[in-house]
């Protein structure tokens, strides 16, 4: 079950005001923030007030999926639409019949695909894929995303008419450094919430609570929630949150290995990457080798933090000294999966 929207700050009322508001109307949503702000906690309350709320609640992640895997996974399939579809496989939109299709990241679905969302979106009818027939559909379209579509629009990454079209209502949601005043209510929910959950005799004294409130929390409530995970079951709060405030700290008692992976045999890509280089194109600049050579060692460097942090990015960003936002920017830029 998603926890309820907390929050006493003017930003976070005046969301609650607007659900309150727009929730028995149907209308699309489009709820933008920063990653861990809690966006999908709106898309469940906005759910919770509406008529649909005993109706089917369906996710699905724009960026998780590749676009094949993903459009089937919307609009389902036909039985021998492909091979391996043995049967009849119905998309979220059919799953989500009279109810609530939450498309969560919807920035980051495949340019080529969002046409396809908008015809749904304007007829009111999908075709599976493989299918002939249309199949009547009536699903409230909540939208979450991280992403800045005004200037995906600009980029021509993101379709002007679909953006219009979804973004009949648009809630924004605050970081959470923005709004201190709601860090101590959501710290009293969530660790009490975790002492019960783990079992956990660790309690939070008054000096823990401000050195958390006076955190700027990058990651927003997810890293909140995750801090909190560890103290109450980890223990020595002083040393967490000594590495919270101190990340050049964090980053000397994290063993990255650097000599590793400066003399592993990436660094060779490197070199034969020059050698070509230079073989090939001797009158060009060598700004180009070294914005090539910067990039192989900035994806090895960035992968290895991410799988030692078991693909947490906030522990991520922060060891790596840079914002949560860049590292989500780096990652995309140099395909890490």
């Amino acid at each position: 079950m998603s926890p309820p929207l907390i929050g006493a700050s003017k930003d976070i009322l005046k969301i609650k005001e607007l659900i309150s508001r727009v929730s028995h109307a149907g209308l699309n949503v489009i709820i933008t923030g920063e990653s861990g702000v809690g966006k999908e906690v709106v898309a469940q309350e906005l759910y919770r007030q509406s008529p649909r709320s005993d109706k089917p609640f369906v996710k699905i992640n724009c960026a998780a999926l590749p676009e094949t895997l993903l459009e089937s996974e919307l609009f389902g399939y036909a039985r021998g639409a492909f091979t391996g579809a043995v049967k009849r496989k119905r998309g979220k939109f059919e799953l989500s019949h009279q109810g609530v299709l939450l498309l969560d990241e919807l920035g980051d679905m495949p340019f080529s695909l969002q046409a396809k969302l908008l015809r749904v979106l304007q007829s009111g009818e999908v075709i599976p894929l493989g299918a002939e027939k249309e199949i009547k559909i009536d699903t409230w379209i909540i939208a979450t995303t991280n992403q800045e579509l005004e200037r995906q629009i600009a980029r021509q990454q993101f379709r002007e008419d679909l953006y219009y079209r979804l973004n009949t209502i648009s809630i924004y949601i605050p970081p959470l450094r923005e709004r201190p005043e709601d860090i101590p209510l959501l710290i009293d929910y969530y660790s009490r919430r975790y002492t019960s959950q783990y079992l956990s005799k660790e309690t939070l004294d008054a000096a823990t609570i401000q050195a958390l409130s006076a955190y700027a929390w990058p990651g927003n409530v997810r890293e909140l929630q995750n801090v909190l995970k560890r103290i109450l079951v980890m223990g020595d709060s002083r040393k967490i949150i000594s590495q919270l405030n101190n990340p050049t700290q964090a980053r000397e008692n994290f063993d990255i290995d650097a000599d590793r992976i400066l003399e592993s045999s990436f660094i060779q890509q490197i070199l034969e990457f020059e050698k070509q280089y230079l073989k090939n194109n001797r009158l060009l600049a060598l700004k180009d080798v070294r914005k090539k050579a910067l990039g192989i060692v900035e994806k090895e460097v960035i992968s290895s933090v991410l799988e030692k942090t078991g693909g947490n990015k906030s522990k991520a960003a922060r060891i790596l000294g840079v914002s949560y936002k860049t590292l989500l920017t780096k990652i995309k830029e140099l395909d890490i999966s």
